[in-house]
C-alpha cells in the first residue's frame, strides 16, 4: 500500500474533495522524542497529521530518535549516534538519554530549516523546543497524555517514589508553556483548562483520524487474499473472529481482556466458538503464556507486531472489534480504524471511546472481565450489530479523517497565531 497518500484505487461511492486552506504555506519543524516510525497508535497519529499537511502545501521536518522506520513523504533528521538501540515503548531511563542526543540536533535543524512554527510531539518534544523561544517560534503541542501517568502505568515511576512530586511539577510547567495546544479529548482538554490553568482559547480538540480507502469494509473481491491469509494465520473461516490491535501492555487492558474472553468461550452456545486475533507488541510471549495457562490456546492467536500497511487486511477478517484500554487521561486512536473498516466495537466505557462511538458501541466498565465478556457476546449475536458498523464507518467519513484533522490544525493556529496567516516570516 501506498505510504504517500496517494491510493491508487477508490472505494467506490467515496470522494476525497481538498478541504479549505486556513494559511499559507509553512515550514513546520516537528519534534518527536520517541522511535519514528513503528505500528502503533502514537506514531500513526504523528505521521497522518504531518503527511496530511504535507499533502496541503506546507513544507516539514521532522526530528525523531536514531532507530525506527522511514515512514515516506515525511522527511526525517536523526542523530548518527545510538542508532542500534531498541524501539522504546513507554518510559525508560534511556529516553531521557535519547533526548539529550535530540537536543542539538533541534537547534542545528532549526537554523537551518528557518521553520515558522514548531510542532511538539509529547512533553519531551516541548522541552527540547524551549530554547527556540529566544528565535521568536511559536510552539504547538499535541498533548497526548499525562506524562507522570504514562511513567506509573509503565512502571518507571510508583505511587511512593520520591522524585514523583519533581516529574508531576515538570509535566505542570511544560504543559502551560506552548503557545497553543492540541488534545484529542474533550477530557484532556478539560483538564489542561481546570487543572493547569490554561486559557480555553490555547487548547483545541484535534480527534484522532484514519485514511477511510485504506481501512474499509472487505469486498467479495477481498475473499481469496483474505482465505489465503486465514490460513496463514491458522483460522477457521466458520469462527467468528474477535480483533485486537495495538500495544500489547496491561494498560491496554490486554489481561482483562484474555479473561473477559475465557469467559466468553465456556459460556458460549451459538455453534463454533470464537476466535481473538491479538495484533501487536511488545509483551507477546507473555500474553501467549497467559493464554496458555487459562485454556485458550485453540481460541488466541498471537501475531506480534503487524505492519501498519498490513494491518487493513488483518483488519478485514474479523466479525467485532475490541478496544480495553484503562487509562481516561489518553486518546483512543485505534478505534477510527475499527470503525472505518465498518466493524461493530466493543469498548470500555471511557469519556474518549463515547466521544467516537457514542451510541453506536458496545460498553463495559474498565477492568471488569465479566462485562466485558458479556458485552462481546451481545456484540456477537445482536443482529443488529451489522447495521452498526456502516454507522460507524460513515461518522468517520464525515468527521475523522486526515485532511479534517490537517484542515482543523490550520485553524486552530490560524486563529490563536493570525500572523501566520497573513504574513509569515520569509
Amino acid at each position: 500500500m501506498s505510504t504517500t497518500g496517494k491510493h491508487p484505487s477508490r472505494e467506490e461511492g467515496i470522494s476525497s474533495p481538498t478541504l479549505p486552506r486556513a494559511t499559507p504555506s509553512l515550514r513546520i519543524l516537528a519534534v518527536a522524542p520517541t522511535s519514528f516510525f513503528a505500528d502503533y497508535g502514537c506514531h500513526v497519529r504523528i505521521w497522518g497529521h504531518l503527511n496530511a499537511l504535507m499533502q496541503r502545501g506546507h513544507d516539514i521536518r521532522l526530528v525523531t530518535y536514531p532507530s525506527g522506520k522511514e515512514r515516506p513523504p515525511i522527511r526525517t533528521v536523526r542523530p548518527s549516534l545510538l542508532r542500534r538501540w531498541p524501539i522504546q515503548v513507554g518510559s525508560s531511563w534511556k529516553k531521557i538519554v535519547l533526548d539529550l542526543a535530540l537536543a542539538p540536533l533541534v537547534w542545528r535543524e532549526a537554523l537551518r530549516f528557518r521553520p515558522h512554527l514548531i510542532y511538539a510531539f509529547l512533553h519531551e518534544g516541548v522541552a527540547l523546543s524551549l530554547p527556540l523561544r529566544v528565535r521568536g517560534l511559536p510552539i504547538l503541542f499535541d498533548y497526548q497524555g499525562s506524562l507522570t501517568a504514562e511513567m506509573m502505568t509503565h512502571g518507571f515511576l510508583s505511587a511512593r517514589s520520591p522524585s514523583r512530586v519533581l516529574w508531576h511539577a515538570l509535566e505542570a510547567f511544560l504543559d502551560r508553556q506552548a503557545d497553543m495546544v492540541l488534545t484529542s479529548t474533550a477530557h484532556a482538554r478539560a483538564f489542561l483548562v481546570e487543572r493547569r490553568g490554561l486559557p480555553k482559547e490555547r487548547v483545541h480538540i484535534l480527534p484522532d483520524a484514519v485514511d477511510p480507502h485504506m481501512f474499509r469494509p472487505r469486498r467479495p473481491d477481498d475473499a481469496p487474499f483474505l482465505d489465503r491469509l486465514a490460513a496463514r494465520l491458522g483460522l477457521d473461516r466458520s469462527r467468528p473472529v474477535v480483533a485486537y490491535l495495538g500495544l500489547l501492555a496491561p494498560y491496554q487492558g490486554v489481561d482483562v481482556l484474555i479473561e473477559a474472553f475465557r469467559m466468553l468461550v465456556d459460556q458460549w452456545t451459538h455453534g463454533p466458538r470464537p476466535f481473538l486475533l491479538l495484533m501487536g507488541f511488545p509483551f507477546v510471549d507473555m500474553y501467549r503464556e497467559k493464554a496458555r495457562k487459562l485454556g485458550l490456546a485453540e481460541h488466541v492467536r498471537l501475531t506480534g507486531p503487524v505492519p501498519y500497511d498490513e494491518a487493513p487486511h488483518y483488519l478485514r477478517l474479523a466479525r467485532v472489534a475490541v478496544a480495553p484500554k484503562r487509562p481516561v487521561s489518553e486518546g483512543a486512536g485505534k478505534l477510527l480504524p475499527y470503525m472505518a473498516t465498518g466493524l461493530p466495537v466493543v469498548a470500555t466505557d471511557t469519556p474518549a471511546h463515547r466521544a467516537y462511538l457514542e451510541d453506536e458501541g458496545y460498553y463495559a466498565p474498565p477492568d471488569d472481565a465479566f462485562a466485558l465478556a458479556e458485552a462481546l457476546h451481545h456484540a456477537l449475536t445482536d443482529p443488529a450489530a451489522e447495521e452498526r458498523g456502516p454507522r460507524l464507518r460513515g461518522r468517520v467519513l464525515a468527521r475523522y479523517t486526515w485532511e479534517h484533522s490537517a484542515q482543523r490544525i490550520e485553524n486552530a493556529w490560524s486563529a490563536h497565531l493570525p500572523h501566520l496567516s497573513r504574513n509569515p516570516r520569509a
